[in-house]
């Protein structure tokens, strides 16, 4: 075949690739799920404790996004990254090295005394995350036959995304309640550590290597610094789009994408196989992603801070209505495998969207002055939409490749998630403290979340699979 015909070829259908013979799928599932959690519990530790890291740390409200972008930032910057080692030098490897290094830079988190340090421990912390969320999804497809087996592991997992989301805002503010907030990373990194000591025996490597190729760093080098300036503008953004920094750094990532571009087309292991962008499976599966982000986790990323200053309510009272959202958002996507073979994918996708989005304009009344009992059939809608999102993702992030390239593909869909993430908490912070008082704020926030939302179903649902 010509060098041509190799590159217009579409990429081969996804196949199931049998599991290994000893492999262990319970212990495999116990342990993915639990470094996820634990991963989803750090990234979302900072939501309620926002305004005393801050006081903390003397960071001003236009640098209080790097306090929640940091990690966003690493995980975007590293996940497709880590997909493709993990697939070619193994993702047990992968895995193991990411939960190890949450753990470390996690209580390391705990010891910043500047904003900037604490940043930078964040986007440590996503990096660390990338590799645990990117070869999770590759090691349940080696330990899993495709099947309803499949289909329950996956939703189990996701589940386990909805459960770190509940569990790591009430540990925060329960610790911080108790004593500083830094004990709360503390706590965190030692279940990281915990969790990567059971990893060696439960989980069977595994890897996929494509015959010979070479590492492919310099597209790891270009879509690294491309993704960290787009995340890097999108955040300085907030204090005005028309400034020299952020058009350089938005030009600066546009030029580094389209370098990502020319390398994936040359060399012969690329990171990202730029053909999957012509299938609609594989676009269905980042647009879901990214509107997840932008519309649905940025929200409920900010969404504390506002309440504490509208209603007003403490960090533990925020971090509990927060549970009721997340905690939904755990049972329904346990459940969704229920679904299997009824509702594909693609359509619980749009239903999520759609889900969140009338639920979020039920809060608006309460969101600005209470009282606060209103907002729980909100949160519980919401929540369930949620659910449906975390369940459906990683079925379809594995089903949109080839088998063998599964944590590629769980590494594209989760870099979507967290630069639609990084966007998003950017957005939700410039439309509600750019909207007068904190109750219009909160409610403008609430009012362009649901027309995410909308967007978000809307585009999965036009992308059909073409016969």
């Amino acid at each position: 075949m010509s060098r041509l015909a190799a590159r217009t070829a579409p990429p081969a259908p996804p196949v199931a690739a049998p599991p290994s013979m000893d492999a262990r799928p319970g212990a495999t599932l116990t342990v993915t799920s639990a470094a996820t959690a634990v991963a989803l519990m750090t990234y979302t530790a900072p939501m309620v404790t926002l305004p005393d890291t801050a006081a903390s740390l003397h960071t001003p409200l236009s640098a209080q996004a790097w306090l929640l972008n940091g990690t966003p930032l690493g995980l975007a910057a590293l996940l497709l990254v880590a997909g493709s080692l993990a697939d070619d030098y193994g993702r047990r490897r992968i895995f193991l090295s990411g939960t190890i290094a949450l753990g470390i830079t996690t209580a390391l988190g705990a010891l910043a005394t500047s904003t900037w340090l604490f940043t930078l421990a964040r986007v440590a912390q996503g990096a660390a995350s990338a590799a645990i969320l990117a070869a999770s999804l590759g090691l349940l497809v080696h330990a899993y036959p495709a099947g309803p087996g499949r289909v329950r592991a996956t939703g189990v997992w996701g589940a386990f995304v909805s459960g770190g989301i509940a569990v790591g805002p009430v540990l925060a503010g329960g610790v911080a309640s108790l004593a500083d907030w830094r004990w709360s990373y503390a706590v965190l990194g030692t279940a990281a550590l915990a969790v990567a000591a059971f990893g060696p025996r439960a989980l069977t490597e595994s890897r996929a290597p494509r015959g010979g190729g070479r590492p492919d760093l310099a597209g790891s080098l270009t879509l690294g610094l491309a993704l960290v300036a787009l995340v890097a503008a999108l955040t300085l953004g907030r204090d005005g789009w028309l400034r020299a920094p952020v058009a350089s750094l938005l030009a600066l990532s546009v030029l580094l994408i389209t370098a990502f571009a020319a390398v994936e087309r040359r060399t012969t292991s690329p990171m990202l196989d730029l053909r999957l962008l012509r299938q609609a499976p594989f676009l269905a599966s980042s647009a879901g992603a990214f509107f997840t982000g932008f519309a649905v986790i940025a929200l409920f990323s900010y969404l504390p801070t506002l309440l504490q200053q509208t209603l007003p309510l403490s960090a533990m009272s925020t971090a509990a209505l927060l549970m009721i959202w997340s905690g939904t958002s755990f049972l329904v996507a346990l459940q969704s495998r229920r679904l299997a073979g009824k509702v594909s994918p693609r359509h619980q996708l749009a239903l999520g969207f759609v889900l969140h989005a009338a639920a979020v304009l039920t809060m608006l009344p309460a969101a600005a002055s209470g009282p606060w009992p209103l907002l729980l059939p909100g949160l519980v809608v919401s929540g369930a939409g949620s659910g449906f999102l975390n369940a459906a993702l990683p079925q379809l992030a594995v089903s949109s490749v080839p088998a063998e390239r599964a944590a590629m593909g769980s590494g594209a869909n989760n870099t979507a998630r967290y630069i639609g993430s990084a966007a998003g908490v950017a957005l939700m912070i410039a439309v509600s403290t750019s909207s007068g008082s904190p109750g219009h704020g909160a409610r403008v926030a609430l009012v362009v979340s649901a027309g995410l939302g909308v967007v978000g179903a809307v585009s999965v649902l036009l992308l059909r699979k073409r016969g």
